[in-house]
């Protein structure tokens, strides 16, 4: 599956150039291996409204702010972790946010990963067999099912870091007759950005979800 590992220079590019690029390559950490099959690009401070780095830097996303080619993970919803590569050089802070994917090696550890997403609590009531096409596809499972967490907030994932945990292969990349891009999902402002790509056809796509505003109750 293209065992060379990214370098560097990859991701040092201006991320809805980088989010394309990514579809088809295969992001590896311990047995589980998954293929991208979608992706998100946010831009840097000032440009899009919709980025963590907006607004300037913060304790929270100054990873984003660091080389490219490391990991910026986050924490949504008091409950999930979602993953992102930093792109273009240190202080633009860009990245693309990784959506779903394809898990292409080690299904029982992703598997088992997913029933028990960070946590050793026994399970309560009958276990669901998960499909194997919902094992990575939204931004919080493809972080379970690699086993991304807090730790991994300023990973460096390229070639010329040495041994790596994390790590992203060349794999196979997608076909650009088959890449698709369309609004950014569940984002309140700039919405309407076409920086969200996908394979087509592909089933471990997550369907798209238009950011609704959560009214009070009167």
């Amino acid at each position: 599956m293209g065992e060379r590992v990214l370098d560097r220079e990859f991701f040092d590019r201006p991320s809805p150039e980088v989010a394309p690029d990514l579809l088809g390559r295969v992001l590896v950490h311990g047995p589980v291996a998954v293929r991208l099959t979608e992706v998100e690009a946010y831009g840097p401070p000032g440009e899009d409204p919709a980025s963590h780095t907006y607004r300037g830097r913060t304790p929270r996303n100054a990873v984003m702010f660091g080389p490219p080619g490391h990991l910026y993970v986050y924490f949504t919803y008091g409950m999930h972790f979602c993953a992102n590569f930093v792109c273009l050089p240190e202080g633009m802070g860009s990245g693309v946010l990784l959506r779903a994917g394809e898990v292409v090696e080690g299904m029982a550890a992703a598997r088992a990963r997913r029933h028990r997403p960070g946590t050793d609590a026994p399970l309560t009531g009958p276990r669901r067999t998960i499909p194997e096409r919902d094992l990575a596809r939204g931004p919080a499972r493809l972080a379970v099912a690699l086993g991304i967490g807090r730790e991994h907030n300023g990973a460096d994932c390229c070639a010329d870091s040495g041994a790596t945990e994390l790590r992203v292969l060349e794999g196979d990349p997608a076909d650009p007759a088959s890449i698709r891009s369309g609004p950014r999902t569940g984002v309140s402002t700039a919405a309407d950005t076409p920086w969200r790509f996908w394979i087509d056809g592909d089933p471990t796509v997550s369907p798209y979800r238009k950011h609704v505003p959560k009214t009070r109750p009167s």
